[in-house]
């Protein structure tokens, strides 16, 4: 699902609120859960899962064609992991509506 697609099935849900808002309330989520993770905190969404920021170490490479050594640098990567709620309602089968 990609963002429009979420903020038209919110929209569908929710008649009694304008597209315009969802959609500002949509980004202002995203926006949020990015500055936190850029700032190296962890974000927690309860029943959901965490959004986290994982640090990958600076090393050496090689490159594959060629075969020559080629570093690396360190590099922080979003990480997701599944929250207990999530995770059983997709094991389970019950998270179609």
């Amino acid at each position: 699902m990609i963002k429009s697609e979420l903020v038209a099935r919110l929209t569908a849900r929710y008649p009694h609120l304008y597209h315009r808002d969802i959609e500002r309330i949509v980004s202002t989520m995203l926006d949020e859960i990015t500055k936190a993770l850029a700032d190296g905190h962890r974000v927690e969404l309860r029943g959901f899962g965490a959004f986290s920021v994982k640090v990958r170490p600076a090393r050496q490479g090689r490159n594959p064609r060629t075969g020559e050594p080629v570093s690396v640098e360190e590099k922080r990567a979003p990480f997701f992991r599944t929250g207990k709620e999530l995770r059983e309602r997709l094991n389970n089968g019950s998270g179609k509506e």
